[in-house]
């Protein structure tokens, strides 16, 4: 079946918009051709720095024959109505009036004939090239259509042959486009298909494929790396970044000088990635090695040589620099730094940095304890935490902000583990990052998080939607982690309370801690556990220990995949619905005070009573001593019976004491549940 091929070639797309841009081509036009009716059996987008391409297969000549029988509004219905319907028909359709069960009704009976594949094209593409949702785009020249960069061709290939009324703007399309800007002179003529699409670009020094590029940069880089008895650094994204910034990559080698090796690793890391978009080369004890490797985008006669030593010359100023504030930043310690912070503003409405390192100075030395830290070296980290935001390197290079702090402070003569939590407290910045696992360091991220989090509060500034720009959802996502990977036994409610005391506003402790129950959901959704057990737990109210909820979440969920807890959440429902019921009715809540042996008559009532009787107690007991998995076992224990109470009891009877009786044993069930998990809040709970 016929193939379809689209190619937009623009100035250079930045590498960051790059795989999202192709993503959103293929979308859009695969959903437009579904709208048409359009079938097809595979689509493919690619993206290079100059150009956005797909490929559709098996995309049929032409759109099905319709026909179909449209029901319209009665006959009776007002002139309006039936005008509309008439008018939505389209042309040459039958219209009939019909006798059915609700009266007489117009119908329709619509036939159109299929449409010719390359005639609904024009307006598809149209609508995808206006529709592309580029993070920002731009006009140029007479153009009112809005492109990611200035637009140079646009092929648009059907069946072999070009679509007409294709255009972008006032680009008709073609079956043109061009090879490498510096390597082929001269269009591309004739593509006729995407095989031969491919292939020409390939001889024009294109490779279109990204992934492709990206094999041949890590294919090429590790041989120059081995030559050299070095090996690569992994580093994907930096891979993938550069793969966006070249359509030929040539892979070289250059070196750094001797006298710039003694920079912490970090600093030479970051000059040549960020800035530079370098690899770096590491040796054989894995230290950084004085070698980079750089991609080009040009072959040269030199073999590259002119090439290298432009990036070496540039890489060198770079590391001129950055030796330089590291030589002064060494002349004054990091703790005659900290004043200056007040000089920073963290928030209009909470004050300076400097007033937030006071904050966490003391909140560090409150959650000292539950972390198995030292107090007074947790409070002297979180002190010295943000000084290195007035160093001069830290300004150069805002991403060695906590790295840099570490080795100031072990330059100072600071401990080691206070030098580490000092690096260790912006972590973990993403789910992807490592957890501090050091006693001190988790003791000052801890604070850190937890004094932004209840700081936002207190000024009610929460997250909305979809909006966060103060990234508090990360923030409390980071102190869950770093309390379930590290096993902390803290209450939160009272670390926010400590935290609350440093600020003027109000902060709702309690929607603080709603806000970690929603984040422990994201953060268990990996793992498979279902929302509504952590729900079942958190409902309970007064639990603010992570630990020992996941402990109960943990059994609530092993004890749900028995029969006998899918049984008891059936039992519990209709012992839920029964009270709620009645309890709406006589306005009133029944709470079980102590059963009255006189109006226990029923032999399924006493077995149930006696069972309720030995084991209740157990039950609150053993969650008590967060034994949750015999507080599950002793729960399991009382179904059976609770089956033969509704079987042969009746619950509603007309003597009122004997009822009021019943239903209290009802709540006695209820609360049993309720000392493990709210089962209502479990889906086949009680709603």
């Amino acid at each position: 079946m016929p193939e379809l091929l689209l190619e937009l070639l623009s100035e250079e797309i930045p590498a960051r918009m790059q795989a999202r841009a192709a993503e959103d081509l293929k979308r859009l036009v695969c959903d437009g051709l579904k709208k048409a009716g359009l079938k097809f059996s595979g689509a493919q987008a690619f993206v290079t720095p100059r150009r956005l391409a797909l490929v559709v297969n098996g995309i049929p000549g032409s759109t099905p024959d319709i026909s179909e029988e449209r029901r319209g509004p009665s006959t009776t219905a007002p002139d309006k109505a039936v005008g509309g319907f008439k008018g939505s028909l389209p042309a040459g359709a039958k219209i009939e009036k019909r006798e059915t069960e609700k009266g007489e009704f117009y119908f329709a009976l619509v036939e159109q004939k299929g449409g010719q594949t390359n005639k609904l094209l024009p307006e598809l593409f149209n609508d995808v090239f206006q529709s592309l949702p580029w993070p920002k785009s731009m006009r140029w020249g007479n153009n009112k259509q809005r492109w990611v960069r200035p637009l140079h061709s646009l092929l648009c290939v059907f069946d072999g042959k070009i679509v007409d009324d294709v255009a972008f703007g006032d680009e008709p399309a073609s079956n043109m486009s061009s090879g490498h800007r510096f390597f082929f002179s001269g269009p591309i003529k004739n593509v006729k298909n995407f095989a031969d699409y491919k292939a020409k670009l390939e001889k024009a020094h294109v490779i279109l494929d990204a992934a492709e590029r990206r094999d041949r940069i890590e294919a090429e880089a590790g041989k120059l790396a081995k030559a050299a008895k070095l090996s690569l650094k992994d580093d994907p994204g930096l891979l993938a970044e550069v793969a966006g910034l070249v359509e030929w990559p040539v892979v070289l080698m250059g070196a750094i000088d001797k006298e710039y090796m003694d920079l912490p690793d970090e600093v030479l890391g970051t000059s040549m990635r960020q800035h530079q978009k370098y690899f770096a080369l590491l040796d054989g004890k894995g230290k950084l090695a004085p070698r980079f490797i750089v991609v080009a985008n040009t072959e040269t006669s030199d073999n590259g040589k002119a090439v290298i030593a432009g990036n070496e010359r540039v890489l060198r100023a770079r590391l001129s620099d950055a030796k330089f504030f590291w030589d002064q930043d060494l002349k004054q310690r990091l703790d005659s730094r900290v004043q200056a912070l007040g000089g920073r503003v963290f928030h209009a409405k909470l004050g300076t940095v400097l007033d937030k390192a006071l904050r966490i100075e003391e909140l560090a030395g409150a959650v000292a304890e539950y972390c198995g830290a030292d107090v007074t070296d947790a409070k002297r980290a979180a002190w010295l935490a943000k000084a290195d935001l007035s160093t001069g390197m830290v300004t150069e290079f805002p991403d060695l902000q906590g790295v840099m702090g570490r080795y100031y402070a072990l330059a100072d003569g600071e401990k080691p583990a206070v030098a580490a939590a000092i690096a260790e407290h912006y972590s973990p910045r993403g789910p992807g990052d490592a957890c501090p696992s050091a006693p001190l360091s988790v003791a000052v991220a801890m604070a850190d998080k937890i004094d932004t989090l209840v700081g936002f509060w207190a000024i009610d500034e929460k997250p909305t939607g979809s909006k966060d720009p103060f990234a508090l959802r990360r923030a409390a996502l980071g102190v869950i982690r770093l309390i379930i990977e590290n096993g902390l036994r803290a209450p939160l409610l009272e670390v926010f309370e400590s935290a609350h005391d440093d600020f003027e506003g109000h902060c709702d402790t309690a929607d603080l801690l709603a806000f970690f129950a929603d984040r422990l959901k994201v953060h268990l959704k990996e793992k498979d556990v279902p929302h509504d057990h952590i729900d079942a737990v958190f409902s309970l109210g007064g639990e603010d220990d992570l630990v020992r909820l996941l402990a109960r979440v943990e059994a609530l969920g092993a004890f749900l995949n028995t029969g006998d807890g899918k049984n008891l959440i059936v039992a519990y429902k209709r012992a839920a619905n029964i009270l709620r019921k009645e309890e709406e009715k006589d306005k009133r809540k029944y709470e079980y005070q102590g059963t009255p042996l006189d109006f226990i008559n029923e032999p399924a009532e006493i077995i149930l009573y006696d069972k309720l009787m030995e084991v209740g107690h157990q039950i609150r007991k053993a969650s008590k001593e967060e034994k949750y998995s015999e507080s599950m076992r002793l729960l399991a224990s009382i179904r059976s019976h609770v089956d033969v109470f509704f079987d042969q009891v009746m619950i509603n009877v007309d003597d009122p004491d004997l009822r009021e009786n019943r239903l209290e044993m009802l709540d006695f069930i209820r609360s049993c549940v309720h000392d493990v998990a709210d089962f209502s809040k479990i889906e086949g709970g009680d709603k």
